[in-house]
């Protein structure tokens, strides 16, 4: 079954290769979506699959990068009318 789930990633996300990073753990584990950085600062990741590639997506997301520090990822269910197709 397919399940979306928003996360907002907050700390030094941006300027870290994080959307990057992001993009290939997400192919990796079979997810659509996106990652796209807030003007706050934030990182915004969509992504759709499968429970548990989504938790494995979720633990990745509080580590990041190499140069990334997360502080917070905030990630809330999202019901979706059109999933989105391959992660941009």
């Amino acid at each position: 079954m397919t399940i979306c789930r928003r996360c907002v990633i907050s700390g030094r996300v941006q300027g870290v290769w994080f959307r990057a990073s992001t993009r290939q753990q997400a192919k990796q584990l079979g997810l659509s979506g996106y990652a796209h950085n807030l003007p706050n600062g934030q990182v915004e990741v969509l992504a759709c699959g499968e429970e548990g590639a989504l938790q494995t997506l979720q633990k990745w997301l509080w580590q990041g990068p190499e140069k990334a520090q997360v502080k917070d990822v905030y990630c809330e269910s999202v019901v979706l009318t059109e999933l989105p197709q391959g992660f941009d």
